[in-house]
């Protein structure tokens, strides 16, 4: 059992405005007029449609079947019925389309028929395909699939429920720990079953003593060997390897997966949502969100999945000065392209900017080495050098520097006095870099394409100059067995290696076998006089190499003229 606490490089403590909507308690949004339900709840993996328009569904009814690897289910979050499938702009800050499943509510939110899984019954693989089928992501904004997660559990001591929450202004996992924190330990427990860990540890920031005291106190009701710990609120204590090095001192590097250390980390969201799915058979159809910022009305509301961000934001009342909104976090969120892209299950928080809440950054002015970004990475790197290398896209440089360690938490960003938006330069090298692999990956598999088809070419050709060879060795075979002087002289004439000359020998070489040995037809019961003639031709033919003369023309036999002799023409 962890009984310390270990500290991980640099961090900032921003001001953390958890105030304005933590005391609100959770509230259900009303149904939207449509839900938009994208079919890429991820980066990583899409689903197929498997609804028609006009169809109608029911809440919780699979709409989308999964694809590939790392992909989940999507289900129908009320019942109504299927007016769309086409693209609509997701919730992403490229402002991109993704082809979504749009649902016109009846009103009536009827669920599909379920019940509780056995997950003891089922067995560990079934469970997995169970959560799959249920839609189940990571809901602390990563959206990775859990069962994924869950499939590299071999091997893993320690599980780690993340309660931190340690970006400004979101507070939905707070109020769901403080609302709900039975059903937290309830998914846990069935998390911790299923991954094999000896201990459970759950990391709640110290500015959340409401949601601490909550989850110790459910604890204690199911007497569960788990250890309600509190970390120092420190950004970004909440990001997975920071708060594992924090808990267990075990620092992950980049590429490498925490159950590669023998240690896993699930969101307490996604713990809930678990535990919804196993004990009451509940696809992943809603999740908390926060709408704060200004606003008259901060707090958290649980909202279906796919409902428009226009069509939540009245909830909260935003005030007339509002002049932007931003989805997650003001470290790690990004300003919406549009108000009508719909809510996700990577979808935590709204935040209602306004010139005076969130003032624009000021002008970018030069770097001046001050260092300050590398005393606040929390990965230890050096941001003012990835920020040169960036600039002049000197990508190798940055790659040496170690560019991918970036969590991209804008902690040097935050700090910097020249304002310089580092977190945006590193994302353009990175995109940079990732662009041009996939196009050397694309021309690799063009060049070893082309490659393929001349060894394809130059293949077939062998095989059918073998082919061509081996029939002609068999035509010359042949021939010697029947005893045919005439197919043995036209096979020893052509040449071995030349398959084309042997097979033409060899085919003359039988016609005039097959002449030879033809027998003249209808010459029974021929008069005398007629084999008489018949005799002569063939004794002139003989006579003259073998060529039987042409029959005589009448004309000149009975003494008529010809066009030789000067005759005139009739």
């Amino acid at each position: 059992m962890i009984t310390r606490l270990f500290k991980f490089h640099g961090g900032i403590k921003p001001d953390a405005h958890k105030h304005e909507s933590a005391g609100a308690p959770i509230q259900r949004a009303p149904l939207p007029s449509r839900l938009i339900v994208p079919l890429r709840q991820s980066t990583r993996a899409t689903a197929r449609c498997i609804v028609e328009v006009g169809q109608k569904v029911l809440k919780g009814q699979r709409i989308g079947e999964p694809e590939g690897f790392l992909g989940t289910a999507v289900h129908a979050p009320t019942s109504g019925t299927v007016v769309d499938f086409g693209r609509y702009t997701m919730a992403h800050a490229s402002g991109l389309e993704t082809r979504c499943v749009v649902i016109q509510p009846d009103g009536e939110d009827r669920w599909i028929e379920h019940a509780p899984f056995d997950a003891e019954a089922a067995g560990r693989d079934a469970t997995l395909a169970w959560l799959r089928d249920c839609g189940l992501v990571g809901l602390g904004g990563a959206t990775f699939p859990s069962h994924v997660k869950l499939g590299k559990g071999s091997g893993v001591d320690t599980l780690i429920l993340n309660g931190a929450e340690c970006e400004p202004w979101i507070t939905c996992d707070d109020r769901l720990m403080r609302e709900r924190a039975d059903g937290i330990l309830a998914g846990a427990r069935i998390l911790y079953r299923l991954i094999g860990a000896r201990e459970l540890v759950i990391g709640i920031e110290d500015n959340k003593p409401e949601a601490i005291e909550a989850m110790r106190a459910a604890a204690q009701r199911v007497g569960d060997a788990v250890r309600i710990q509190s970390v120092p609120a420190l950004y970004p204590a909440g990001g997975e390897k920071q708060l594992i090095r924090v808990l267990t001192g075990i620092e992950i590097p980049y590429g490498k997966l925490g159950a590669d250390y023998g240690v896993q980390c699930f969101n307490v969201g996604t713990a809930h949502a678990v535990y919804r799915a196993i004990a009451h058979g509940e696809p992943l159809v809603s999740r908390i969100v926060t709408l704060t910022g200004n606003v008259a009305r901060p707090g958290n509301w649980e909202v279906l999945i796919g409902t428009p961000i226009d069509e939540l934001l009245p909830l909260a009342e935003p005030r007339p000065d509002t002049n932007r909104y931003l989805m997650g976090g003001p470290m790690m969120g990004f300003a919406l392209p549009r108000l009508d892209v719909p809510v996700v299950k990577g979808s935590n928080c709204i935040i209602s900017a306004s010139p005076t809440l969130l003032p624009p950054p000021p002008p970018e002015q030069p770097c001046i080495r001050c260092t300050e970004c590398a005393k606040a990475c929390p990965a230890e790197l050096q941001p003012f050098e990835l920020y040169w290398f960036s600039r002049a896209k000197n990508f190798g440089k940055a790659q040496e520097y170690h560019l991918f360690d970036c969590i991209e938490c804008g902690c040097c960003a935050y700090v910097c006095p020249s304002h310089i938006p580092l977190v945006d330069y590193y994302r353009f090298a990175k995109s940079e870099i990732w662009a041009r692999e996939r196009d050397k990956a694309a021309a690799d598999q063009a060049r070893e394409r082309f490659e393929f088809r001349n060894y394809r070419q130059e293949r077939e050709k062998e095989e059918k100059a073998a082919k061509l060879a081996a029939k002609a060795a068999e035509t010359r075979a042949k021939l010697s067995s029947e005893g045919s002087e005439a197919s043995s002289a036209a096979a020893a004439a052509a040449p071995a290696e030349d398959p084309k000359k042997a097979l033409i020998a060899a085919a003359l070489a039988r016609a005039q076998a097959q002449k030879a040995a033809t027998e003249p037809r209808n010459t029974d019961n021929l008069s005398a006089e007629t084999q008489a003639e018949i005799a002569e031709i063939e004794a002139r033919r003989k006579a003259q190499g073998g060529e039987t003369p042409p029959p005589a023309d009448p004309a000149v036999k009975a003494g008529t003229p010809t066009e030789t002799e000067g005759s005139p023409r009739p």
